[in-house]
Order: structure tokens, then C-alpha cells, then sequence
């Protein structure tokens, strides 16, 4: 029996929104399978082009390989090429290296920039809408400010370091926060004056950030303006030259450098398609996201692709929510057709937009009534990026974000200004590590070796042992039972005794003379029952007080010769923590926890084995888990 084919094309946040739907819903039918087609191998994450752009990020921060994202799903083929056209009558689509045929289609291809046919922007000006759109502007700002430092000409020096965006939606406002940020490394570099870098925002309507509520997009263009940007209002440009560009009012500005970000328009691939468009050249879709006409093919349209009327004159906002949102609808509406259930129409549900202006700034309304900026809507976007990858089920690439927005990121272009990013050698960490793991090696055998001599390994495992018959472990209902079994003139005399040492002195460094305090008296009431359930008796008591012992003289040799560092300290850091809290450990060794928290910094890649077993795991797990990640896939590949 002929498997029944789903095609998506188009791997941006609509496609992999429907194919993950899909997949996850059809999984157990082994008479479905999903082809998802897009001239990439990755999928870009589209909202932060800016910072690949403005040299935030490298470009693999906002990459994401198709086959991490769908490794474990059987039911996905991933196919790296471009379409050319579809049959729609035949219902086949055909791609410069093959042809697929489908019983359902997703046209999912996105959109492009929309010029608005004004002379000049295709050949002088750059856009933002791809990756190597993102590239090319960098390389080009990197190039124009290095050969500007070293120009003599005053004017031409003036024009190449006068920087316009034109478009004031959330792309071009996003592009010119980079740009703040990043004029005053540029600078630096070239051994300029950040004041001699301009930056310049042209904006055609009477206002700017449009989308947001009109308080906020103030804040913003407060914010803007205290950055020393320029921002021209109502002021449309009706030509771009190679070192300049012309405005409606027949004012020229010079410039080398001209981003346009006025516009969206659908991908022009979709031309020869032949399919019913609207504004735009947005393909038109009934409320299922099924193509006008084209109902009976189960051809759908979703994301920026699509044009449908939410309300009067009113189309689906070319943003990633409805991006995603429109995927979903036409993924459940493919599940209703194939199941014979009803099918769901489209309804929109925006919870608000957001806006960063650079790394430290933002302006944010979620959930329509919400309103923030600075740091905490920054924050915001971070949350939202991090629930991005949740909802497609990436831990992979949640973790690769929170490493390269927090941790890897240079010259202080962070939310924490660098302060999480800050490089160091982690030589310089090895004798606190070796030290650190001796401690817990000493305390260690002193379990193992008792009242014997370390040096007469015959004289272990005796009295004062952990590895006797005689429980440790402080607790009471343990101790009762011990009292029990050696008598009660024990116990008094061990009373006696006890009240005979000086009450505990609390300090952080150990005292002559004085007895250091524990750092709980007496375990709390929760933390008792759970040892009482994981210990309830002597036997139990006995195997664990062993079982630790041995547990931690392999967590000491681990630390000292740096192998899994990470995880080892972590380790250590529990362990105090329940030592704390079982009345065993004294305040003056508070310092485990610290010392346990600096070593998490990698300090196994500096004569440790995690230099040569991190990089092993890694590869090898990874190629178990995600295959082999390659730049194109798919039997043509």
C-alpha cells in the first residue's frame, strides 16, 4: 500500500511548526510520511538576523541544522533543494534536482523584501531577510569603516561612516540598536572617534514602530534619540545611489551604506505557481489555510506567504506568531482531513510584540496589558526565544542559545553587560582543583582507614571504619536502635563527655581552642522524614555509609585528574548541601560550596582528561543521536 505523502515547503517558522505537528500527530501511522523541502540545511531564526548583522553572533548563534531538529522523527525526510514549480494538477512538486508528489502540500517559502520598485535599492542597497543577506551587510560595514579610517578626503570620509536604515518596523529598528552597540567596537578597532560614526533612521509614515502601542514605540524613540540616532520621519527616499540616496524632498544624504527594511512582500518563486495572489503578492487561503481554488488538491499556504483577511482589509500579520500559528492551523486541518473530523478555522491569538535595541534594551507588551523595557523586556525576548525551542522540542539549540547570548558573546554585548561572558584561562584553576579533590580524597579515606595507619593498609577497615558495623550516619532513629543494641551505659557516657567540650563558637575559619559550630544544630523536620524513608533502618544505614565512602573517593580522583569536572563539582555541591542539613557539616568548610562552584568553569580542559573526553563524548554522542549533520540532504544530495 502507497504511503500517503505530506510535502512542506519551506523550513522557516511556519514549516517546521507544521512538520513538527504533523510528525508528532502521525507518528504511529506507518502510512504517513512527511518530505520537508527548503534550499537550506538549516532553518535561520529569522528575528535575529540583526545580530549576525551588527556582529553580534556568528552566524551558526541563529542556525539550526534540519536534522538536530528532526532526528528522532522516522516519519521526516529532510531534502535540501530549491522548488521551481508546482503541478497542481498532477499534484507533484518539482525542484531543480528531482520532483516529489504529494496528497497534501504546505507552501510554507516565506517572504522577500518589498523595494516598492524604488530606483537604485537592488543594485546600491542592502537587505535583511536571509543569511547572506546578514552576512554581506556585515562584511560590508566591517570593510567601509576600515577604508574609511584611512580616507583623507573629509567628505568622503563623512558619507562612509553615515549609516541609514530605512524602515522603522522591528527589523530596521532592531538593525540600528545593533548598530549602537557595535560602532563603539568598530571604532575602537580602527582607532576612530565613536561620534564620527552616524547612524540615521528614514521612515516614509509620520511614525515609527507602528505595531506597538504608541507609549512604548515613544520610549523606544526615546531611547534612539539619546543614542545619538538620527531619526527622519514622514520622509520617503525615492532613490539610492552608490554614495548617496535621494528623499522625496529632493534632499540628498550621503551615504555608502543603505539598509532597506521598508517592506515585506511573498516570495517571488511563488510566481510561477500561477496561484491567486492579493497584496504583496501574498498567496490568497480561506480560513482552513487552504489556496484559493485549490481546495480540492489540499494545497495549504501558511506564514508570510499567506494572505488571509482576519478582519476587513486586515491581513495575518507577517510576524513569527501568526507564522507559527498558521502552521499549526493547517497541520491540524491535514489531521481532520486524514481522521474524517471537522475542520478548525484560523483565529488569530497575538500576545503581544516586542522590540530590542541592541543588547540591553528593549520595549515589550505581552499579553496586550503588560508593558516593560530595559532590562526586564529584554529579558522578555530571551524567555521568548528559550520557549521557541521548547515548543519545538530543541534542547540541543536552547542550550546553544543560552551559550552564545550569555556565555560566549563578546565586548560586553549582552543582557548582563558581560559580566556572564567574561574569558579566562582556566589554567589557573588547576592547583585549587587538584587541592579540592585531595580534600575530599583525605576525608575520604579517613572513613576507609579508621583508627589505623594510612601507610598499613592491613590496619584498615577497623575501629572508627565506615566500614564496620557501627552506624555513622548521626541520625535518630538510628541511634535509638544502636542504643538499643550496645546498652544504655554507652550512650551516658558519651552524654557525659559531650557536655564536657565548649559550646560551639560560630566562624568561617577554624578558631584556636574553640568547637566550630554545625551549620544546621538539628536536621530540619522535611529533610529528616526523607532520610528516614531512604535509610529506615541499620542495614540500609550500614550498605550507604560504605556506598558512600567509596562514592566519594571516585568523586575525589575524578576532580583531581579533571575528569567531568562539571558534573563532578555539582555533585559535591549536593552532597554539602545534605551534609549541611543532616547536622554533619561545620561552618568553617562552608568553602566547599565556592570552591565546588568555581571548578564548574571547565577546569578539566587545563591538564585534566576532559580536554581529551568532553570533545569525544560530544562527537560521539552527537553522531549517535543526530547522524551525520551534512550541507545538504535528501537522495539528491
Amino acid at each position: 500500500m502507497a504511503k500517503t505523502e505530506i510535502v512542506v515547503v519551506g523550513a522557516g517558522y511556519s514549516g517546521i511548526a507544521a512538520a513538527k505537528m504533523l510528525s508528532k500527530k502521525l507518528k504511529k501511522n506507518s502510512d504517513m510520511h512527511i518530505t520537508l523541502i527548503d534550499r537550506h540545511s538549516y532553518q535561520t531564526m529569522m528575528t535575529e538576523l540583526h545580530e549576525v548583522a551588527g556582529g553580534r553572533v556568528e552566524p551558526e548563534a541563529i542556525q539550526y541544522d534540519l536534522q538536530r531538529l528532526f532526528c528522532k522523527r522516522k516519519n521526516v525526510s529532510v531534502v535540501t533543494d530549491s522548488v521551481v514549480n508546482v503541478d497542481k494538477e498532477n499534484k507533484v512538486v518539482k525542484t531543480e534536482r528531482g520532483s516529489y508528489s504529494f496528497d497534501y502540500l504546505v507552501l510554507a517559502m516565506g517572504g522577500e523584501p518589498n523595494d516598492f520598485g524604488t530606483p537604485g535599492v537592488k543594485e546600491h542597497g542592502f537587505t535583511l531577510w536571509s543569511m547572506d543577506n546578514a552576512i554581506k551587510i556585515h562584511d560590508h560595514i566591517e570593510k567601509t569603516v576600515t577604508l574609511a579610517a584611512m580616507e583623507p578626503d573629509a567628505e568622503k570620509r563623512k558619507a562612509m561612516l553615515n549609516f541609514v536604515v530605512c524602515g522603522s518596523g522591528f527589523t530596521g529598528i532592531e538593525m540600528v540598536g545593533e548598530l549602537i552597540d557595535w560602532k563603539e567596537v568598530l571604532a575602537k578597532k580602527n582607532k576612530l572617534d565613536p561620534s564620527e560614526i552616524n547612524l540615521m533612521v528614514v521612515e516614509a509614515a509620520p511614525t515609527i514602530l507602528n505595531m506597538l502601542d504608541r507609549n512604548d514605540a515613544g520610549k523606544a524613540e526615546k531611547y534612539l534619540l539619546k543614542k545619538g540616532v538620527t531619526i527622519l520621519k514622514d520622509t520617503p527616499i525615492v532613490e539610492v545611489a552608490e554614495d548617496h540616496i535621494v528623499l522625496k524632498s529632493g534632499e540628498k544624504i550621503p551615504t555608502h551604506t543603505l539598509i532597506w527594511t521598508a517592506g515585506v512582500k511573498a516570495n517571488s518563486d511563488t510566481e510561477e505557481f500561477k496561484m491567486e495572489s492579493a497584496r504583496a503578492a501574498r498567496l490568497v487561503a480561506n480560513e482552513f489555510m487552504q489556496a484559493k481554488g485549490y481546495e480540492d488538491k489540499n494545497i495549504y499556504v501558511i506564514g508570510d506567504l499567506v494572505y488571509f483577511e482576519e478582519k476587513e482589509n486586515m491581513a495575518t500579520p507577517q510576524i513569527v506568531q501568526a507564522a507559527e500559528q498558521t502552521g499549526h492551523c493547517a497541520a491540524k486541518n491535514i489531521l481532520a482531513d486524514i481522521n474524517g473530523t471537522e475542520k478548525v478555522a484560523y483565529k488569530g491569538k497575538y500576545d503581544g510584540f516586542m522590540v530590542s535595541i541592541g543588547s540591553k534594551y528593549a520595549v515589550a507588551c505581552v499579553f496586550d496589558k503588560i508593558h516593560m523595557s530595559g532590562f526586564f523586556a529584554m529579558a522578555m525576548k530571551h524567555i521568548i526565544n528559550l520557549r521557541y525551542f521548547f515548543d519545538i522540542r530543541s534542547g540541543y539549540y536552547a542550550f546553544q542559545y543560552i551559550m552564545h547570548e550569555f556565555f560566549r558573546i563578546g565586548d560586553q554585548r549582552n543582557i548582563m553587560r558581560g559580566h556572564s561572558s567574561r574569558n579566562s584561562n582556566v589554567l589557573w584553576s588547576v592547583p585549587l582543583r587538584v587541592f579540592y579533590g585531595s580534600v575530599w580524597l583525605v576525608e575520604a579515606m579517613k572513613k576507609i582507614v579508621g583508627n589505623g595507619k594510612l601507610m598499613q593498609p592491613g590496619t584498615w577497615f577497623g575501629e572508627g571504619s565506615w566500614f564496620t558495623d557501627n552506624v555513622a550516619f548521626p541520625f535518630p532513629w538510628l541511634q535509638q536502635a544502636a542504643d538499643a543494641t550496645s546498652g544504655a551505659s554507652e550512650a551516658a557516657a558519651t552524654t557525659d563527655v559531650a557536655t564536657a567540650v565548649a559550646d560551639p563558637a560560630f566562624g568561617l575559619s577554624y578558631a584556636y581552642g574553640e568547637e566550630p559550630m554545625t551549620v544546621f544544630k538539628t536536621m530540619p523536620k522535611w529533610f529528616s522524614n526523607i532520610m528516614e524513608f531512604m535509610m529506615p533502618n541499620q542495614d540500609v544505614a550500614l550498605f550507604m555509609q560504605k556506598f558512600m565512602t567509596i562514592f566519594e573517593v571516585l568523586l575525589a580522583l575524578a576532580i583531581i585528574a579533571g575528569l567531568f569536572t562539571w558534573l563532578a563539582n555539582a555533585t559535591t555541591i549536593v552532597l554539602v548541601v545534605m551534609f549541611c542539613l543532616s547536622g554533619m557539616f561545620y561552618w568553617v568548610n562552608i568553602w566547599f560550596l565556592f570552591v565546588a562552584f568555581a571548578l564548574m568553569n571547565g577546569s578539566g580542559r587545563a591538564f585534566g582528561l576532559d580536554k581529551w573526553v568532553m570533545p569525544w563524548i560530544q562527537r560521539t554522542f552527537g553522531k549517535w543521536w543526530y547522524g551525520d549533520v551534512k550541507s545538504q540532504y535528501g537522495d539528491n544530495a
